[in-house]
């Protein structure tokens, strides 16, 4: 859907319709935080399934799942809408700014704070379950090599 609402922005936001643009912008938005809260969980995932293996059992996985993962950007979403609507649109209509047929966040502090710190959070995230993960598998690898060379003696 992020792709699908990426590609028809430019069309949409030509109409001039600021309900249109504001629709457009909120999609993108949300589609594009969906989808990095989508790969934390699956880092969030890779960590329950390679380091705590055993002994976890998290009842209705998937509904929780996806509750985080299409309810944390609606959840920003709408403390922006609530801020202010106005933070999307597609800006000024003139030629010196390459965004202006672009339905999208008009507003810096607005953008830096919903998207920038958003994924940068994401980011580390994923880096400590990642870093958590290779720990694992490393320290699982040297035990393994111990094991065979006393086996071997």
């Amino acid at each position: 859907m992020l792709n699908l609402v990426f590609l028809i922005n430019p069309w949409l936001s030509s109409f001039h319709q600021p309900g249109l643009c504001i629709t457009v912008a909120v999609l993108l938005h949300y589609f594009l935080l969906a989808a990095f809260t989508w790969m934390c969980l699956e880092s969030v995932h890779f960590y329950l399934a390679l380091v705590k293996v055993f002994n976890v059992y998290v009842p209705k996985y998937i509904l929780k799942c996806c509750i985080a993962g299409w309810g944390m950007p609606a959840i920003v979403i709408t403390i922006v809408l609530i801020i202010n609507k106005d933070f999307y649109g597609n800006g000024s209509h003139s030629r010196s700014n390459p965004f202006s047929n672009f339905c999208w966040i008009q507003e810096n502090t607005v953008f830096y704070i919903s998207v920038v710190a958003y994924v940068f959070l994401i980011f580390l995230t994923n880096t400590a379950m990642f870093i958590t993960v290779l720990l694992q598998i490393h320290s699982m690898k040297s035990r393994t090599q111990r094991r065979s060379r006393f086996w071997k003696q």
